[in-house]
């Protein structure tokens, strides 16, 4: 009995993402719960959360039961996209080792789905003008980490991306 309990609350725990809950899945950035199906596959009956990238025209599937370990989660706080827009403040930390080795930590910190992280991504890749230019991956890395951290912010603040890009190149330049 004792178990059917824990079964039982694990369940209402799973469910705390319903239909239009915006979610942060760390390697596809900010999409949308559209609904809660019920899918038979291999003979197991699974609950999966059905969430919506409107950018990316994607949809995925994720079992109910392994969200958590997938690394779903709900928006950041306000306090936490604060904490990231001053990161973005702060001074780029670029370290002295080959582009390939960094190019992998910065994807690692994107892919992370932390927006601190991704922050650091974007402060140490943005160029200013004056600067040398971006190689193509660097550009591409940077593009990426910003338009995830933007996305963030949009839903977060409740504005459209544009706005939400347009605030955080206003950051990077006035640093």
């Amino acid at each position: 009995m004792g178990k059917s309990k824990s079964t039982a609350k694990g369940t209402a725990k799973e469910f705390a993402y319903s239909p239009g809950d915006y979610v942060v899945y760390p390697t596809h950035g900010v999409g949308m719960v559209s609904s809660i199906e019920k899918c038979e596959i291999a003979g197991h009956s699974l609950q999966l959360f059905v969430i919506s990238f409107d950018r990316d025209r994607m949809t995925l599937r994720v079992p109910i039961s392994k969200a958590a370990v997938s690394g779903l989660r709900k928006l950041s706080t306000r306090k936490v996209m604060d904490n990231a827009m001053t990161t973005l403040k702060g001074r780029a930390r670029v370290k002295r080792t080959m582009w390939s080795r960094r190019a992998q930590e910065y994807e690692a910190k994107i892919n992370s789905g932390d927006p601190i992280s991704i922050a650091e991504v974007v402060r140490d890749l943005h160029r200013a003008e004056g600067q040398p230019d971006q190689s193509f991956s660097e550009r591409q890395i940077y593009e990426a980490a910003r338009d995830r951290l933007a996305s963030e912010l949009a839903a977060v603040e409740r504005v459209d991306m544009e706005t939400a890009t347009e605030k955080l190149e206003t950051l990077l330049t006035a640093a």
